[in-house]
Parts: structure tokens; C-alpha cells; sequence
């Protein structure tokens, strides 16, 4: 099969052809015709200067050819190689130059016809002389007798003069098409040379060395794009991959320290006989395991759906603040538990497009996040409002905790990630997937949250959606 390169190169040539070859023949026909032009041009003149010195003389007076004198006065360019003669209705010959000898020029009927009418008639004589002859008969208006004036000339000047512009042109042809296949080629082996330089070092980049890059061409024309948009997919990938061994390990690890607790509870408790209160105990801890890991489990589930595109409501049109108000009053027995106020701010109705369940969710994970890490006797506030500018609906959840690090806000929405000071809290429940989990399926109905930091201390978290008019 004939590669792409080839193909191109072909077509390229072909195209350069077919152009050329095109431009030639117009040219030479152009061309050509204005060779031809100039000596028809020369023929008339001639014929109609003899005609006007024939109608300038008496009608009485013998009919001539007006031929410089024979002697030493200078030649006459304007006759050199030019045949003329006069002839009469009958088609007789009246007068002739001397250079047509006895010869006569083809005067016959039709051509005499077409006289008689006044046109003026044009001819291309091949079997007269040694020579081909282009020939013009011009009538003679205003004498009864006299018919025409007609004048020849060689047409090998002419022939000689396209000839010599064919090699010309031939020549011209071939050099430029050399000239441009060769450009073509060293274009294309440019091209098509950085191209491999891609593809060989792309076979060499997998899961071990996704951190490689494919050489860039060093311009920036569509085959530097192209690199460029590769790398690009290529960093993509590589944070992609390094986030599913991120993901891997810290399921891993979530998965594995509770289910060494529960061993080690159940192991202890079958050493020994105890009592049943203790067989109790250790009953109520492994539940209690068990259900951390049931947890963990529904979180990774619903990621799974997420990514893969099957875990999403249907979207509709949702009352923000109502749903505000039932997030509120849900929560309100562990604040109150917590010694913490849940506090949501009046504000006129707001409604969002999205998935009732999933901003539910979301929202509520946001206002146990913050239950979480706010200091006993302190407030979270909760407010809706809309965006008419950015065409969002946004929920807003602010506490008075110790807020988020700087270094933190990039990664506070990856899984598993937990901050420093949940890491340092024991007592802080959690798996680091609540953010993660919020913010997967706010994003799957085009939504986002965003974190900052408030101004009088604390975290506000912002979850933006579309808004429904």
C-alpha cells in the first residue's frame, strides 16, 4: 500500500501538472494568437495602403502595384516577402508585384462571392509556394470593374517563432516543475520527518514513563500544535494515572485499617472466655467498624457511577432555599449535640436546575463538614442567592473554624485528602471523601464548589448552579 507521504508527494506533483499544463496551453494560445495577429495586422496595412492609392488615381489610369523603383534608393521594408496583386470581377489578374512573378494568388468563386458582398476575407494557403501563406483579399468599393486587393506573406517566421517559444515554454515547464517537486519533497521530508521524530518517541512512552514528553519541532505551525496538544493530553493522562495510584493507595489504606481493627477486637475477644458484657463490647466496636466500612464502601460506589457516567439525576427545576430549609432542620440535633448553631440567612426564593438527590447531597456534606471543624458555641451560616451576571444559583456554607490552609485548597477536593487539622484530631470523624464526593456529582449536573477563606477567620464553601428562571 502506498503510504500517506507518497500519496501526498504524488498529488502534489500531479496537482503542479495539471496547473502547468493548463498555463501552458493558454499562454501558448495567447501567444499565438498574437503572433498570428500581428502578421494579419501587416497584410491589411498593406492592402489598404494599395487600396488607397488605387482609388487615388483616375479611373482611367493603368492599374499598378506601387513597388519602390529598381536602383540604388534604399529597400522597402514594408514589401519585403509580401505578395500582392489587383484583380477584376472576373477574377483576372490586373497588376501583380514582382516578386510574384508569373504566379498568381487563389481567387476563387466563393472567394469571389464573399468580395462582391464588401467582406474582407482572411486565408491560410497550404499548397501555394514552398512556403505556408496567410493571405487577406480587401474589396475595392466604388469601381465597377476592379474587385479586390490581395496581399500574402510567409507564415514561417511565424511557425518558426512558435516553435522556438514551445522549447521555450517545454523547457520552462520542466525546470519549474523540478524546481517545485523538489521543494515539495523537501517540505514534506521536513514534515514528515518531525512527525516520525513523534510517533517513535510516542512508542516509547507508557505507564512507566508517562513523564516523557514528544520532541517539539520548535515552530509553531500545525505540527508544533499538534505536539503541543499531545503533551498536553499527555500531562492530562499522566495526572490521571497518578491520581487512580493516589485513589488505589488510599483506598487501600481506608480499607485496610478498619478491617485490622475488627481482626484485632475479634481476635482478643476469641483468646480467652470472657463474660457477656465484654462479648457485648466487642460486638458494638466491630459494628461499628463494619459500618464505617459499609460507608466507605457506598462513597466508592458512587464515585464508580460518577465516573462512569451512571450515577446522575434527572435535572429539574429545584427551590433552593427550601432545600436549604431541609438540610437545616436535619442537621440541627447533631449541632445542638455539638453545642454549634445552624443559622440560615432570609433571603428571596431562589431555584437551581439540578438533581434534587444529588444537590442534597452535596449540600449536606458541606454542612457536616463544617459541624465538624467549628469550635463549640460558635454559628454556621447558611445562605442562597442567585448570580443573574454568571447565571448561577449559589449556596453558600460558612463557619468560624480554623479555616483552610493555603497549601491546602488545591488538593481539599481530591479523595481521601484530608487537612492537617484533621489528620491531628483524632476525635474529627471521616474518610477524606465527603468534599470529593460533593463536589463529583455537583460537577455532573454543571455545577462547582469553590473554597475560601472568610476575612474574620473560618472556611466558606459556595456551591454554584445553574440557575433556573
Amino acid at each position: 500500500m502506498i503510504s500517506f507521504r507518497r500519496r501526498l508527494a504524488l498529488a502534489h506533483v500531479g496537482v503542479i501538472v495539471v496547473v502547468m499544463t493548463i498555463a501552458a496551453f493558454g499562454s501558448y494560445f495567447v501567444f499565438s494568437r498574437s503572433v498570428h495577429g500581428e502578421l494579419d495586422a501587416a497584410l491589411l496595412a498593406l492592402a489598404e495602403t494599395e487600396l488607397g492609392m488605387l482609388l487615388a488615381a483616375n479611373p482611367g489610369d493603368a492599374v499598378t502595384v506601387h513597388e519602390a523603383p529598381p536602383g540604388p534608393a534604399a529597400p522597402s521594408f514594408v514589401r519585403l516577402d509580401r505578395l500582392v496583386q489587383i484583380v477584376d470581377t472576373g477574377g483576372r489578374v490586373l497588376a501583380r508585384s514582382s516578386n510574384l512573378g508569373e504566379a498568381q494568388l487563389p481567387i476563387p468563386p466563393v472567394l469571389r462571392e464573399r468580395l462582391a458582398a464588401g467582406e474582407t476575407v482572411f486565408e491560410t494557403l497550404d499548397g501555394f509556394g514552398e512556403e505556408p501563406t496567410r493571405m487577406v483579399s480587401v474589396p475595392v468599393p466604388g469601381r465597377s470593374k476592379l474587385l479586390a486587393v490581395q496581399v500574402a506573406g510567409s507564415l514561417d517566421d511565424v511557425n518558426r517563432t512558435l516553435g522556438l517559444a514551445s522549447v521555450l515554454f517545454l523547457i520552462l515547464g520542466i525546470s519549474l516543475l523540478l524546481a517545485l517537486a523538489a521543494a515539495g519533497a523537501l517540505i514534506t521530508r521536513r514534515a514528515f520527518g518531525a512527525i516520525a521524530d513523534v510517533v517513535q518517541q510516542a512508542r516509547h512512552i507508557g505507564d512507566a514513563n508517562l513523564g516523557e514528553r514528544l520532541p517539539h519541532p520548535g515552530t509553531r505551525d500545525e505540527i508544533g500544535r499538534l505536539v503541543d496538544t499531545l503533551n498536553d493530553m499527555l500531562s492530562r493522562i499522566e495526572n490521571g494515572m497518578e491520581a487512580q495510584r493516589r485513589f488505589t493507595s488510599d483506598a487501600s489504606h481506608e480499607l485496610r485499617s478498619p478491617l485490622s481493627r475488627l481482626r484485632t477486637e475479634l481476635e482478643l475477644a476469641l483468646r480467652r472466655p470472657r463474660d457477656a458484657a465484654a462479648y457485648v463490647e466487642t460486638l458494638h466496636s466491630s459494628l461499628e467498624e463494619v459500618e464505617s466500612l459499609t460507608l466507605l464502601v457506598e462513597e466508592l460506589l458512587v464515585l464508580a457511577r460518577i465516573d462512569a457516567g451512571q450515577e446522575r439525576d434527572a435535572a429539574e427545576k429545584v427551590s433552593l432555599d427550601t432545600l436549604a430549609e431541609e438540610a437545616v432542620r436535619r442537621l440541627e440535633p447533631l449541632a445542638r449535640e455539638r453545642r454549634l448553631s445552624l443559622l440560615l440567612q432570609p433571603a428571596p426564593a431562589v431555584a437551581a436546575r439540578v438533581g434534587r438527590g444529588a444537590a442534597s447531597l452535596a449540600l449536606a456534606n458541606l454542612l457536616d463538614n463544617a459541624l465538624k471543624f467549628s469550635p463549640p458555641g460558635t454559628v454556621v451560616n447558611v445562605s442562597v442567592r442567585a448570580d443573574l451576571e454568571a447565571d448561577e444559583a449559589i449556596v453558600s456554607v460558612s463557619d468560624h473554624g480554623p479555616g483552610i490552609r493555603g497549601d491546602e485548597l488545591p488538593h481539599l477536593f481530591e479523595r481521601f485528602y484530608r487537612g492537617a487539622t484533621a489528620r491531628s484530631d483524632e476525635k474529627t470523624p471521616g474518610l477524606g471523601l465527603g468534599l470529593a464526593l460533593s463536589q463529583a456529582v455537583v460537577h455532573a449536573h454543571g455545577g462547582r464548589i469553590e473554597a475560601a477563606n472568610e476575612a474574620g477567620g473560618g472556611a466558606r464553601f459556595d456551591m454554584r448552579l445553574r440557575l433556573a428562571r
